[in-house]
This record gives C-alpha cells, sequence and structure tokens, in this order.
C-alpha cells in the first residue's frame, strides 16, 4: 500500500509505503509500483493507530452488551488498531482454559489484541501464563462486575507470580474500606436520567483510590513488579503512582465529565471509579498534558438501555468509549487544548513502550504499519446512532469529535469511512504472539 501527501504528527507531508504489514519506506515522494494500492491522503494526517490497554468486550458470557466483532469494528472505526481485553467474563479468564475459549471469540477481531488473565479465588497462574497473557489484570482491589475483587493477601501472591513472569500488572485501584456507606442512605430519586448518580461519586469516594494507589505502589515495590495503575479519577492517585515510578492511565470520561455532569446522565454516569468534581477534573486534565499521566485508554464497558436504566444501586457500572476515545481527543487538540504529539504520546507511543509492543506505536519505518488517516478540520457532533458498538448510547452524545476517514492494521485498511463504512473482520492477531 502507498499512502501519498500525508501530513504526519511532527508536521512533515510525506508518502508512505507499507510492505508485509510494516512501514518499510518514508518520503517526500514515492512512485506507486504496478498493483500497487494507492490512498491520495492529501490535506490528511497520518496517525499511529492508537493502542486501547482497557476495554471489555463482555465475550465469552455477556454477548448481549457487546462481542468481539462488534466491539473490533467500533474500535476500528475510532482510529484504535490494537485493544486489551480485561477477564471479568463469564468465565473469568483466570485459567488456560478460560483463556483459550475467550481466544476463540477474539478471532473474529478486526484490529490486533491482547488478553489479560485475571486474579480471583479460583484463579491457576500456571495454566493461565502459561498462555500469551498480554498482562495479568486488571486485578480489581474492589467488588466489580464478575466477582472479581481480592484480597491483600491475594494481591500479593498475584505480585509475586507476575514478578517470576515478567509481566506487567494492571490495577483497579479502591479500597472498599474506605467508600461512605452513608451516601447509600441518600434519596437516589428515580431510575435512569432521573436518577440522582452523584450519590455514587459520594459513596465510592476519591479517598478510597487515592488509598489504594498508594498501598499498590507500596506493595508491588515490594515485590519487584510494576503496576499500571488504570483508570485513575484522582490528580492526588495520579501524582502518587507517578512518584512511585508506576504508570497510569486515564479515561476520556474522567478526564472530560465531572460531577457537573451527573444531573443529565443519572446512572448513564455510574462507573468505577466514579465522576469527580470538576476542580479535581481539571487537575487531572492539567497531568494528562504536563506528562504525570502517562497513557489514555477507555475501560469500554458497554451495557444495554435497558440494563444503565435501573436504580442507581442496580443499574451496573460502565461506559462505552472505544469508538469516541481517539475523536474526542482530537476534537481537544482541534481546539487548541491539546498538542497532537501529546496525543499520540498517550494513545500509541506510551502504551507501546510501557506494554513492551516494539514494533507499535509510532509512524517510522520498521514499525508495524497499524495506521489511520484523519481530517483534522472535519468535526462532527457524536452520535450513538452513528457508533458501530453493539451499545445504542454514549455518555458524549453531541460533542464534537473528529473521526477517522480510514485505518490499517498490519498494512491491510480494516475500516474504510470513505467506502461507506467498509469493514474487513478476522485480520486481529494476538500481538503476544
Amino acid at each position: 500500500m502507498l499512502i501519498t501527501g500525508a501530513e504526519l504528527p511532527d508536521g512533515r507531508v510525506r508518502d508512505v509505503r507499507t510492505d508485509e504489514g510494516r512501514i518499510a519506506e518514508i518520503a517526500e515522494s514515492l512512485h506507486s509500483l504496478p498493483g500497487e494500492e494507492t490512498v491520495d491522503a492529501t490535506g490528511l494526517t497520518l496517525l499511529p493507530g492508537a493502542i486501547d490497554v482497557h476495554v471489555h468486550f463482555r465475550q465469552p458470557g455477556h454477548g448481549h452488551k457487546e462481542t468481539w466483532a462488534t466491539g473490533s469494528r467500533s474500535a476500528a472505526a475510532g482510529g484504535v488498531t490494537t485493544v486489551v481485553d480485561q477477564p471479568n467474563t463469564t468465565p473469568p479468564t483466570v485459567d488456560g482454559t478460560a483463556f483459550d475459549e475467550k481466544a476463540e471469540f477474539a478471532a473474529n477481531a478486526a484490529v490486533n489484541y491482547g488478553i489479560n488473565g485475571g486474579v480471583n479465588d479460583e484463579w491457576d497462574p500456571d495454566s493461565l501464563l502459561s498462555r500469551p497473557v498480554f498482562a495479568l489484570g486488571e486485578v480489581f482491589l474492589a467488588d466489580s462486575t464478575g466477582d472479581m475483587g481480592i484480597d491483600e493477601e491475594l494481591f500479593g501472591d498475584a505480585l509475586a507470580e507476575a514478578a517470576d513472569a515478567g509481566v506487567t500488572v494492571t490495577v483497579h485501584a479502591e479500597d472498599a474500606d474506605r467508600f461512605d456507606e452513608s451516601a447509600r442512605d441518600g434519596d437516589a430519586g428515580g431510575t435512569g436520567r432521573e436518577a440522582n448518580a452523584d450519590l455514587w461519586s459520594q459513596y465510592r469516594t476519591a479517598e478510597a483510590e487515592i488509598a489504594a494507589v498508594e498501598a499498590a505502589c507500596e506493595a508491588a515495590a515490594d515485590a519487584g513488579v510494576d503496576i499500571h495503575v488504570a483508570h485513575t479519577s484522582t490528580p492526588e492517585a495520579a501524582e502518587h503512582a507517578a512518584e512511585a515510578g508506576m504508570s497510569t492511565e486515564v479515561t476520556p470520561h474522567h478526564l472530560l465529565l465531572s460531577r457537573e455532569d451527573l444531573d443529565e446522565l443519572g446512572t448513564f454516569g455510574r462507573m468505577n471509579p466514579p465522576l469527580r468534581s470538576e476542580a479535581r477534573r481539571e487537575e487531572l486534565y492539567d497531568f494528562v498534558v504536563d506528562g504525570t499521566v502517562d497513557v489514555i485508554a477507555t475501560d469500554h464497558a458497554p451495557h444495554t438501555t435497558a440494563e444503565k436504566e435501573a436504580g442507581l444501586w442496580d443499574a451496573p457500572s460502565g461506559v462505552p468509549g472505544v469508538e469516541t476515545m481517539l475523536p474526542l481527543l482530537l476534537g481537544e487538540v482541534r481546539d487548541g487544548d491539546l498538542p497532537l504529539e501529546r496525543v499520540v504520546e498517550l494513545v500509541a507511543a506510551t502504551p507501546a513502550e510501557r506494554f513492551d509492543l516494539d514494533a507499535k506505536g509510532r509512524v517510522e519505518e520498521g514499525y508495524d504499519a497499524d495506521l489511520t488517516l484523519v481530517d483534522l478540520d472535519d468535526a462532527e457532533p457524536i452520535r450513538a446512532d452513528a457508533l458501530h458498538t453493539k451499545c445504542d448510547w454514549t455518555p458524549f452524545e453531541g460533542r464534537e469529535a473528529v473521526f477517522p476517514e480510514l485505518t490499517v492494521v498490519d498494512g491491510s485498511v480494516v475500516y474504510d469511512g470513505r467506502a461507506g463504512d467498509r469493514f474487513t473482520a478476522g485480520l486481529g492477531r494476538n500481538v503476544r504472539e
């Protein structure tokens, strides 16, 4: 494939040739070879495909919410070329047999993928870690979907196993002992968007996250293993993890939404950890800009509208986001709030470096041809009915975003928005194999 006239993240306009899944040449002018597919990218920006290290594609067990086919198409349409699925499915990915079952579903993926191994009272580290596991975790230090919460002793065992296997541990850090039970006595109002979802933020306190991050970082240092703190929602936790030498991720919903949005969202804004104050959100945004935060990932956690329209204490936690992450961030670039090269670091270069994906995350010769083409001048409002996830709602309805026109995985077009949203499924591969 030859992509001509594309602007790279550093501002240079170049032609880019791919061959056998890699970026073979980057030059000012390249001639098309006989029979070579050519893409005219004049006026467009060529970015490395995003790496979303935190998705829940729900299979096996909950395909009514999302499938590997629908989730990966949604990823491709959002410029994401690699996803990492979390273990809290049914059955949970805590042993080799469960890993193999999930891998059969993942074979339908339109994008590359990793499969994380999970930890609970029934996990089998020997069989699990003999498989091509991407990382260990999301390890839940509080209650979560799928009853995956673990205690301090089991967390220590998991860290030791990870150290022996040389894998990173991704941590969901909340200390349930610091939840404010009195918040559950408040009037939660009606259901769905009528519910008083701010009570969820009051219940799962900021202090619960901060304390859990501090404890997790200390335990990881003692075990001699790296942890990656998932979906950090407080600037205090992000700063502590950075000072401890651990990496952090922030989701688009914690970056762009706050408790001030909960009157409109209701239970559709219930997630773990919850939305925080506007002041905390603004400080967290500053940490994203200045480099304190390492990664942006989505925690794509789709649920049906009917499920989310329950009362506050019964509705499931989580929001979709794999298709809107990069478009939202490019909207921030267009508005002048984030530099483009910083976005590339957050969603591509740093995730690749942090998780040892040595050939991904950059538009450079020799790197994997995982690419996406965007028109930074072409913003449009997000509409749930135009997204490709099985989930039929989004917390970002109406927000301006910049969607890709073309997404390429290993040198093959997997999404072509210019040809009527054409997808090519089944091209994804496990990045650990």
